[in-house]
């Protein structure tokens, strides 16, 4: 099906050019999202009529869309997830999600703007593609984790492996110095004992008892 573009469409081509196209991509896609139309004789003639117009529009838009792109270049956005010990989440980050964290922070994102580059399924830093405009689009960083405190973490560079290691290195220590203070007041109980006169019993002194000869 032969279709004349009323805007750039990636691999397709640039606005005014005929293109074929499949007859399903046309009629679920490009007709409807106003992309395109069916390239009869009147629509290309109409299209002809309107070229100056529609090129005016389109470097208008263009000029919004670039002053949005320069802001919204390099944001990052958290998004707090359930998650297993080992970072995979109970779920998927969606196009939906990106599109309301940003819109949360003063920007108007449309989920149908948002390209997810690969889907996001675990903890940690993802970055996003945003299509403001045909021709220009913007890069974000969605932080996915289960706390704003670990959200934190991991803008700050850490990985959900790093904040595993680091919390069952502080647990491991925790035990530790529980042992050692249990140690340290059984200790102190001993010489208070002692220095009151009373006989530590052999197992609690370590010492084993001599048999009477």
């Amino acid at each position: 099906m032969k279709v004349i573009l009323l805007e750039r469409v990636a691999k397709l081509g640039q606005m005014g050019d005929v293109c074929d196209v499949k007859p399903g991509f046309a009629r679920n896609y490009l007709l409807p999202q106003k992309k395109a139309l069916s390239a009869s004789e009147r629509n290309i003639a109409d299209f002809e009529a309107r070229k100056v117009q529609l090129e005016a529009q389109n470097l208008e838009t263009k000029a919004e869309a670039e002053t949005m792109a320069a802001k919204l270049d390099g944001q990052q956005f958290v998004v707090i997830r359930s998650a297993s010990d080992a970072g995979a989440l109970y779920g998927s980050v969606t196009t939906r999600d990106a599109a309301e964290s940003a819109t949360a922070e003063g920007f108007t994102v449309d989920r149908k703007q948002v390209v997810l580059l690969a889907p996001i399924k675990y903890l940690g830093l993802h970055e996003v593609s945003v299509v403001l405009h045909p021709e220009v689009s913007a890069t974000i960083e969605m932080n996915v984790a289960r706390s704003v405190e670990e959200a934190e973490l991991q803008a700050a560079g850490k990985s959900i492996q790093e904040l595993a290691a680091e919390e069952e290195a502080a647990a491991e220590f925790e035990i530790a110095e529980l042992f050692e203070d249990i140690g340290a007041a059984a200790s102190d109980d001993d010489d208070l004992a002692e220095s009151a006169g009373i006989e530590v019993a052999a197992d609690d002194a370590g010492e084993e008892e001599t048999p009477a000869s």
